[in-house]
């Protein structure tokens, strides 16, 4: 019987005689091939990146299309706008507020898997961080802010929807801070009621501008409230290019004659504004402003009833025809971004006012020829 060998045999070598041994003869060494090195460490670097590109966040900001409301319906089975201490009527039909989505940021992460797959959907747009946010803004401050926006926007709301209503109110113009190197410094406090400006009513920040125009810079008295106490100050106004300025930053604070409640959650911004204001509209009317049709729109609103422009508006577009809108008011700031951006089947009505939205919101609800309502151009 043949011995068994543990030892390979070496090339050449003739196998055993007999049994059931096998073995492998050893191949003679080449040298690699240098392409195939370089092969192999280039799919590994693109593993490498493809990896990298999925778990590294991106500094980007994705925008898309987000829920619609209808202001005229409700939310967690609550009415979102309802009125006490005044008649008030039911409504049907739609005023919709739009939203986007924001990804990225201090808000979430995304990756620049994310943001290549984002710069080929033409529904949605990306965005450097730092156009979107504040510089070292954390997500509380954030929402703070965006809920901030929000309370805001549904007083100036309520004030322009009465103000179109002819219902009277009372607004107060309130000392919010001092801007730095501020002439009011040591004189006027957060929180000082603005009454009186050389012995006129201080109505708005308006009246309140013309007089120190008027003046020419020179020393003006106001008169304030601060807490509860009448005080009186002379202040030497800033002149910067043709304005005067007494170095503060306002806010109003308003009194209605009843009350407007807007009862709506993790929304946040100031872009709801105008919709909320046609909605209190159509819920202090009688009868119904769409005609039961579906509208949506967006735009920042003032006590004035002036209509400013938003973000996102290309993306609320597409929400709002995707819910089912025919007609959309766009802010006439933003028409630029609404050139080229319009879904099929919407009909793009431009603002600048409460009253232009409401005329033109009545004219769609008449099914009279709307045809002719101003829309957004190339040339704005």
């Amino acid at each position: 019987m043949s011995q068994a060998h543990t030892d390979t045999p070496a090339p050449g070598s003739f196998p055993p005689p007999s049994g059931n041994l096998s073995y492998y003869a050893a191949a003679p060494q080449r040298p690699r091939d240098g392409r195939f090195v370089a092969m192999a460490v280039s799919g590994v670097l693109a593993l490498l990146l493809a990896l990298l590109a999925v778990v590294l966040p991106a500094p980007y900001v994705i925008e898309s299309a987000g829920p619609t409301l209808n202001t005229l319906g409700s939310e967690d089975g609550k009415q979102i706008i309802s009125v006490s201490g005044h008649q008030s009527y039911p409504a049907t039909g739609q005023l919709d507020l739009v939203t986007v989505y924001l990804n990225g940021g201090p808000q979430s992460q995304v990756s620049l898997f994310d943001v290549y797959r984002s710069w080929l959907d033409p529904q949605q747009a990306v965005y450097p961080v730092e156009l979107i946010y504040p510089p070292s803004a954390t997500k509380d401050q954030i929402n703070s802010q965006n809920a901030a926006d929000m309370s805001s926007s549904q007083d100036l709301a309520t004030a322009a929807a009465l103000g179109q209503l002819k219902i009277p109110y009372r607004q107060e113009l309130f000392v919010s801070s001092l801007s730095d190197g501020s002439p009011s410094a040591g004189k006027l406090q957060p929180g000082d009621a603005l009454k009186t400006i050389d012995g006129q009513p201080i109505v708005d920040q308006a009246s309140l501008q013309k007089v120190l125009a008027d003046g020419q810079g020179k020393a003006a008295a106001l008169g304030v409230l601060r807490q509860g106490a009448p005080v009186t100050v002379m202040i030497t106004p800033q002149k910067r290019e043709d304005r005067y300025y007494l170095g503060i930053l306002l806010t109003y604070k308003y009194t209605f004659p009843f009350d407007v409640k807007i009862s709506l959650e993790n929304i946040g911004g100031p872009s709801a504004g105008m919709m909320f204001a046609l909605g209190i509209i159509d819920t202090l009317t009688p009868g119904n402003l769409t005609g039961g049709k579906h509208f949506a729109g967006t735009g920042t609103i003032d006590a004035a009833g002036n209509v400013g422009a938003i973000g996102g508006i290309p993306q609320k577009m597409v929400g709002a025809r995707s819910a089912g809108a025919s007609v959309f008011l766009a802010p006439a700031a933003n028409c630029q971004e609404v050139v080229g951006h319009v879904p099929e089947g919407l009909q793009v009505v431009k603002v600048s006012t409460l009253k232009e939205a409401y005329d033109a919101v009545t004219l769609v609800a008449s099914g009279k020829d709307a045809s002719g309502l101003p829309t957004c151009t190339a040339g704005g």
